[in-house]
């Protein structure tokens, strides 16, 4: 259960976090704690602000115009959004794999050395590399054509392309916000089989649409929904967040209940 963590088992604290867009408010008063070496999947009806949260855990929010947030999320006891803090050393921290695979078009040596050679790696960049497509279970099936250019794999190669470049500058937390949607069947489940690896290694947060994927690759899952207020905008909030066989057998909340039975969403 949540609240039996204490905070050296938490990377990710969020505290009464809410993200406006302007005027208007996206995601309302969430309290979630993200531990350490966990997948956590969130889940919940298209809107109700996942991919919001998700991506405020490595500042790409500051990338929109007047995105906007409020409360405090910490990264090991820092707070993330400490004037003082460089968003870009967060991004390395606490790396991101989006939902479409996007290889830069260069060889997919270069795609995983490229965060390297731009932080200033000192170290063996060919070993890193190596290491970085082998934990992504991708070394045996491009080892004999590192020069090729990283758009000519295929869909689910591409996905664990980016998540070997994602690796190699050893993040602690990575986000992935809808990682398999664009991808086939065998892909994701190679993908599914991949995350249960790294979480060895890794912090993994997972934006999903797929119920059962959350259940099959998440050790704690938080359900968000869509509420608005006197006729007002429409705004994301945490339902409930529990150990994932909880969340999927026994919820507390009607609302998760109907959520996973498929009542409505």
């Amino acid at each position: 259960m949540a609240d039996t963590l204490i905070d050296k088992d938490i990377i990710i604290k969020t505290d009464n976090v809410s993200i406006f867009y302007g005027a208007f408010q996206a995601v309302r008063n969430v309290f979630l704690d993200i531990p350490k070496n966990n997948v956590v999947a969130f889940i919940g009806p298209s809107g109700c602000g996942k991919s919001t949260l998700l991506r405020c855990y490595n500042r790409l929010n500051d990338l929109i115009p007047n995105a906007k947030v409020q409360g405090q999320i910490t990264y090991n006891g820092t707070n993330l959004y400490d004037p003082r803090i460089d968003p870009v050393e967060v991004r390395r921290r606490i790396g991101m794999v989006f939902q479409q695979p996007n290889p830069f078009p260069k060889s997919i040596y270069d795609n995983v050395a490229f965060g390297l050679k731009i932080s200033g790696f000192k170290g063996n960049i060919d070993e890193r590399v190596e290491q970085s497509l082998r934990k992504a279970a991708l070394w045996d099936e491009v080892k004999d054509k590192l020069q090729a250019s990283g758009l000519s794999l295929s869909g689910g190669q591409q996905q664990r392309l980016c998540i070997a470049r994602t690796i190699a500058v050893e993040p602690e937390v990575i986000l992935m916000d809808e990682p398999c949607s664009a991808l086939d069947p065998i892909s994701t489940v190679q993908i599914e089989n991949l995350i249960h690896e790294l979480k060895e290694k890794f912090t993994i947060v997972i934006v999903t649409h797929n119920m059962q994927q959350a259940a099959r690759v998440s050790d704690k899952t938080a359900f968000f929904n869509a509420g608005a207020e006197n006729g007002g905008s429409r705004f994301g909030y945490l339902v409930e967040y529990d150990d994932t066989r909880n969340i999927f057998s026994s919820p507390k909340q009607e609302k998760t209940q109907e959520y996973i039975s498929g009542r409505f969403g």
